[in-house]
């Protein structure tokens, strides 16, 4: 059985799309689950496109997400190299071979005489197609016009009539009518190839079995079949996915907005988390199972559950299972992720292990800790109306009274730890023959200034320390005396 060879194909544009992160983990899926090779190739023909730092950004993030290739332009392999700016004589030698085997031909036409055909193609709705002349040029003609070095570019031959089909493994069979197709530059008059002729000739003298890629690219399959054919190679398979969609209208796309990998893993997101995503944009795999390894993938990932329909990108669906990626992580790994966010906004006394036991089942992305946190740094100003909770049956009255008891009680404690500022309060609370929430609610809101915290003010207090705590809770004593005055 041949060994089966996908490759993951870029353009050093700039950042990593999300579209294009799919594409290289279903790839390297693809080959890994049938224990065969997946390559990295850098598709930089398009030179005008090309970001400096570009193919570094391809680098890191298929590093950060685990994806090693077997081949590739930094590491090499047998059928280097695996840029494509560095295998231009590659593509000169097959585009005069195909013009031998009458797959395309010579065309000598002036950009003057492309600019008017455009022109006279713009009163009708019909997708441009260069009508050219130069491929019924005879032989000797062709041969006088090169020797007298005249620029030309090599276009693809297209049959005039007939169809043209092919087999993909998500879409099924599609046919196109040859007379829709148009016949495409396959080298350029500097001598680089299009896309279009770089990719065939590449995936073929690199054994590729599995190409995917976006379903924009069905209309131009037939075009590359017509190529295979030429040269009498063998067609890979195919697997063209779906869009990603922003809304069941929209594409999802950076140039609206819209977050790259980069942008994912700078605000908090796991790696693993976002490749979880990704690769249930699109796949099913045929259970109610919604978290996956990349090594469990490598075992299960089959095409049978590739959809065509486009996938909608739910980022609260995204938060969710960073937000259980991050649950699962032990307190140790947790808290090394939350230190640097820590750092941003608090004293390096503080104890951030502590702070993790709390905030670990509250976070979702590691850039909400900043804010979930910087209440312990300095107390934010708040609404005294914050002390009146029905549920916990508070007010201003009785907040205020038991605020007093709980800082005349708490100044007793010795030795400021979380058993003794329990034990401490919940004598407390049995003197005041008050439920629990009565004297919580109002020292845990005294503590944070918020609606919300990490923690309650058991936990809250032991963070603090002694100083801060009774300090905070004067503060809250002084808010509702001035009310209650």
């Amino acid at each position: 059985m041949k060994e089966v060879r996908t490759r993951f194909a870029p353009s050093p544009t700039g950042y990593m799309h999300i579209g294009n992160l799919r594409t290289a983990i279903y790839e390297y899926l693809i080959a890994k689950s049938q224990g065969g090779k997946f390559l990295l190739r850098i598709e930089d023909t398009d030179q005008a496109r090309f970001v400096e730092g570009a193919i570094e950004v391809i680098l890191k993030t298929l590093s950060i997400v685990g994806l090693k290739y077997d081949e590739g332009p930094d590491i090499g392999g047998p059928f280097g190299p695996y840029v494509q700016s560095q295998r231009k004589s590659i593509y000169k030698d097959y585009a005069d071979k195909l013009v031998k085997l009458e797959g395309a031909y010579y065309c000598f036409c002036s950009k003057e005489r492309l600019e008017s055909s455009k022109k006279n193609n713009d009163s009708t709705s019909d997708p441009f197609k260069h009508m050219c002349h130069c491929k019924n040029l005879s032989v000797s003609e062709v041969s006088e016009k090169l020797k007298s070095n005249e620029p030309y570019v090599i276009r693809q031959r297209i049959p005039e009539g007939g169809t043209t089909s092919f087999h993909d493994l998500v879409y099924g069979t599609v046919t196109v009518e040859n007379s829709e197709l148009d016949e495409g530059v396959l080298l350029k008059s500097d001598g680089l190839p299009t896309y279009n002729f770089a990719n065939v000739v590449d995936d073929h003298l690199m054994e590729i079995t599995h190409v995917v890629r976006g379903s924009e690219y069905l209309s131009s399959t037939p075009k590359y079949n017509l190529l295979y054919t030429a040269f009498g190679w063998d067609i890979p398979e195919y697997i063209h996915l779906p869009p990603i969609m922003k809304t069941a209208e929209k594409k999802l796309s950076k140039r609206e907005g819209d977050a790259s990998f980069e942008d994912f893993i700078s605000k908090g997101y796991l790696p693993e988390a976002i490749v979880n995503y990704i690769v249930l944009l699109g796949w099913n795999p045929g259970s109610n199972e919604e978290f996956f390894s990349l090594q469990e993938l490598e075992k299960s990932f089959n095409t049978e559950g590739l959809s065509k329909s486009p996938a909608i990108f739910d980022l609260n669906k995204l938060k969710w299972m960073n937000g259980e990626y991050l649950r699962r992580l032990s307190l140790e790994d947790f808290n090394a992720l939350a230190l640097p966010y820590y750092k941003q906004v608090l004293d390096s006394k503080m104890d951030f292990k502590k702070i993790s036991a709390l905030l670990q089942k509250r976070t979702e992305i590691l850039s909400e800790i900043p804010e979930k946190v910087d209440f312990l740094n300095s107390l934010p100003d708040y609404d005294i109306m914050l002390y009146v909770h029905k549920k916990m049956k508070t007010d201003v009255a009785n907040s205020l009274n038991n605020l007093r008891a709980a800082k005349e009680a708490m100044s007793t404690i010795e030795t400021w730890d979380l058993a003794n500022i329990e034990e401490n309060l919940a004598n407390l609370i049995s003197k005041l023959e008050v439920k629990n929430g009565q004297v919580l609610w109002p020292l845990r809101t005294a503590l944070s200034g918020l609606e919300s915290s990490p923690g309650g003010a058991l936990e809250l207090a032991e963070l603090l320390g002694k100083t801060e705590t009774l300090r905070r809770i004067e503060v809250g004593i002084s808010k509702l005396t001035n009310t209650a005055s």
